[in-house]
């Protein structure tokens, strides 16, 4: 690992001191991607692995966090969904197993959880998607934010990065802040470092990395792709919502569409009773993402990414991923500190 400057040391300290890592930069939790092998890489190349439990049950995890201290013995993180029936077992299992710091997503989480977590002495990071609800979180007692903006590839809010930026940064330094969505380049990094934040998180980026497991077809598919093929899966009618998900467009959004466009119609007619239409709709992308991420499954499958995709150009290292944004951050910061070209001249 490189070590950096003094003025990129000094930008994310905070970040780097809460996580106990080199970089203050989180590999974002994708299901099915987010494991043991992409999460140790990315903690043993400096930053901060997160596995993602999604719909996992407590044995599954505990499986797969003593998988990962096998493989690294730096800093990594677990992310719970709070909406997962089992949600006190799982907190328990990263107590037995020492997890340092747990990520609770999916929803604003119930007081009990945080509690229960800081009983255990672990670390309690939280999405905030607004002002608002980072105020609450913080009142409730967690100890860190991440603010993900609508650029990031799954499932996301209605607001952009750069404006979740500007609302919560000056507002929230109580607990360390991280920044994610559409997030590529080191340039970006430095951005929101310099507004305040403590850190940054990407996933998109590290989806094509070697270490991940991810299937050769789901990783061509993000070297192909560019940012505006990354898009969000849309409503027809206001009647049935849909869940916002960021993903590559395929023939799966299509088929998509027209589902919804039959569902409404047997509505119309009488064929089909509102309770039934709307889950219709949802369980139309059921176990899509597995397909595609794990099978290949390029046309039924969800290829989520995030609007950053158009950045990721070939296979790499997770470590040769690192690196590039390190070099990124410091030739960005050399550039603006040290060119005279970028002085302010008074006259």
């Amino acid at each position: 690992m490189r070590s950096t400057s003094s003025k990129l040391s000094g930008l994310w300290q905070r970040g780097c001191e809460f996580l106990g890592t080199e970089y203050a930069l989180l590999g974002g939790a994708m299901t099915w991607v987010s494991e043991r092998n992409l999460v140790s890489a990315i903690s043993n190349a400096g930053g901060f692995g997160v596995i993602a439990t999604g719909a996992m049950a407590p044995d599954m995890l505990r499986e797969e966090i003593q998988a990962t201290q096998k493989l690294t013995t730096k800093p990594f993180g677990v992310n719970l969904i709070t909406m997962h029936p089992q949600l006190d077992e799982l907190i328990q299992v990263c107590a037995d197993e020492k997890v340092t710091h747990v990520v609770l997503a999916g929803g604003l989480p119930p007081r009990t959880a945080i509690e229960q977590l800081k009983g255990h002495v672990i670390k309690v990071i939280c999405f905030a998607p607004a002002l608002v609800l980072a105020k609450k979180l913080v009142r409730m007692g967690v100890d860190a934010l991440v603010i993900e903006g609508m650029e990031a590839g799954g499932h996301i809010g209605p607001v952009s990065t750069s404006v979740l930026a500007q609302e919560i940064l000056p507002h929230i330094t109580e607990v360390p802040v991280f920044v994610a969505g559409g997030i590529g380049r080191g340039e970006a990094i430095i951005s929101y470092l310099e507004q305040g934040a403590a850190g940054c998180q990407l996933g998109t980026r590290f989806v094509c990395a070697t270490e991940c497991v991810a299937h050769p077809n789901f990783k061509k598919s993000f070297i192909r792709a560019n940012a505006r093929d990354a898009t969000l899966s849309a409503q027809i009618d206001s009647r049935f919502p849909v869940i916002p998900v960021r993903a590559i467009a395929n023939q799966a959004t299509k088929d998509f569409m027209n589902l919804q466009r039959e569902v409404i119609q047997k509505v119309d007619q009488g064929q089909l009773d509102m309770k039934d239409a709307q889950l219709e709709i949802e369980h139309f992308w059921a176990g899509a993402l597995r397909r595609a991420a794990m099978e290949g499954d390029l046309e039924t499958g969800s290829l989520m990414a995030g609007q950053s995709v158009g950045m990721v150009t070939c296979e790499q290292s997770t470590k040769e991923i690192l690196a590039e944004l390190i070099q990124q951050c410091e030739a960005t910061l050399n550039e603006r500190y040290q060119s005279p070209a970028h002085e302010v001249k008074v006259a």
